[in-house]
């Protein structure tokens, strides 16, 4: 396969020749790890982000072999995975929450300027929301930081959490619903858009 023909396969072709091509699995690791990695450390810091990362993408060269090939984008099932070892994480996301909520600034977002984290964060006061984040049961937190700082739409975090399109709604309308009452006035459109964005 040439090149640019490799650069345009989509996901499943490029997991299926990896089943017998091992080194063909790189492309998925270079296609997604940045984004991946951008998301952990939002969520963990960056001391744990390089392991979970490489602990992702293991995982999933790992598990190629019982990838559903009708799926053409594996990015879903990356941050399904990356979510998964991110729970043996919990106390460090809470923690690294809670500086966010002393600091008041957070220390990864400047360097990423992309629309959800500009809807997540235009507004709204930084130590607020962070107390408010970490007060959120993991798996309403999950969805909404998969849909607001992963930039999954609603399906795709479903397939990620491997929970239906109208339990992460259900999530992402709780989380909503509880950052309101910890915000009181901050609007809280700046959230989580309510309208899945990528459906």
């Amino acid at each position: 396969m040439s090149t640019a023909s490799e650069e345009d396969a989509d996901d499943a072709s490029v997991i299926r020749r990896s089943r017998q091509e091992p080194e063909a699995f790189a492309l998925v690791f270079r296609r997604y790890a940045p984004d991946i990695k951008r998301y952990v450390i939002r969520r963990l810091g960056a001391d744990a982000a390089e392991d979970v990362v490489a602990e992702t993408f293991l995982a999933a060269f790992r598990q190629r072999d019982r990838y559903d090939l009708s799926r053409p984008n594996a990015r879903p099932w990356l941050y399904g995975i990356a979510t998964n070892l991110m729970g043996r994480h919990v106390r460090t996301e809470v923690r690294q929450l809670r500086v966010l909520e002393r600091m008041g600034t957070d220390p990864v977002m400047e360097p990423f300027t992309e629309r959800s984290d500009e809807r997540i964060s235009a507004g709204a006061s930084g130590r607020a929301l962070a107390s408010a984040l970490a007060a959120l049961p993991r798996g309403h937190r999950d969805a909404l930081l998969l849909v607001a700082w992963g930039d999954l739409s609603y399906a795709e975090a479903a397939q990620a959490l491997d929970v239906r399109v109208g339990t992460v709604r259900s999530r992402i309308n709780r989380a909503r619903q509880k950052l309101r009452r910890h915000l009181g006035a901050t609007d809280p459109v700046i959230y989580v858009s309510e309208e899945p964005v990528h459906e």
